[in-house]
């Protein structure tokens, strides 16, 4: 059966002059995945933005130049689709999405972010009464500042950044938090291939991601039925980042 991916041909736009928006980037991923079945999401509404956004916030990204509002529009929506799919189905789902979203705030975004993609996806869950629960793991290079802050004062959502000095520390800090973590009906990932050894972060390897997506596939059987979702954040250089989210995917699901 093929695995099933969130996405987009607009995702393939250059919708501001970013490194996440670079041309050749989404396209580098989508050529690793040829074997898979794509679905299309809708963009999400305003109304679902503002589960975790302020009206100012939104009212800035509107503002934005070029197609940044309906793009960020279009990659909330795919993790809305990932988080609901998998909550249905208790089946693993990749939004394979852009813009990437962990460092936008309720208030502020920055970091080639705009709306917070896997906070919208979570909240939405939380909001509609489907869970009670989440953890969100994110293994991006940068810490999810605007995940964090979006949860912080919030029982239901858990927020890890997996962080480590080494390979070893790095893989054996996830396998910690797992171990250490019960009662969540749902776990999200925010998954960032920047900290590979070829990218900006020179630290894992292409397997280390397959390891990764292992250790929580098992975390979501063994906690929430299997319920888990990643989407998409950073991860820059094109040569080496369709193999590793190949490799995640290998693993995740």
């Amino acid at each position: 059966m093929k695995k099933q991916i969130v996405f987009h041909e607009d995702y393939c736009k250059v919708y501001t002059s970013d490194p996440a928006a670079d041309a050749g980037r989404m396209e580098a991923i989508i050529k690793e995945l040829q074997d898979c079945k794509f679905i299309n999401p809708k963009p999400s509404k305003d109304r679902e933005i503002l589960l975790v956004h302020t009206e100012t916030h939104l009212s800035r990204v509107k503002l934005s130049r070029g197609q940044v509002y309906p793009m960020a529009l279009l990659a909330a929506g795919g993790a809305l689709l990932a988080s609901e799919y998998t909550c249905k189905y208790r089946e693993a789902m990749f939004a394979l999405i852009r813009p990437p979203g962990h460092h936008a705030s309720p208030e502020g975004f920055w970091g080639f972010c705009y709306f917070n993609n896997i906070a919208i996806g979570v909240k939405k869950l939380l909001y509609d009464k489907k869970i009670n629960k989440a953890a969100i793991i994110d293994f991006d290079m940068h810490f999810g500042d605007g995940t964090s802050n979006t949860f912080s004062a919030s029982p239901e959502v858990v927020y890890y950044h997996v962080r480590g000095g080494t390979r070893t520390q790095f893989i054996q800090n996830l396998k910690d938090f797992c171990d250490n973590t019960v009662n969540v009906d749902l776990i999200a990932v925010s998954a960032g291939f920047d900290r590979h050894k070829d990218d900006w972060g020179g630290l894992l390897t292409t397997g280390d991601y397959h390891t990764i997506g292992k250790i929580i596939k098992k975390f979501s059987k063994d906690k929430c039925e299997g319920r888990r979702f990643a989407v998409l954040e950073g991860g820059y250089n094109h040569n080496v980042l369709g193999k590793n989210v190949r490799s995640f995917i290998d693993g995740f699901y």
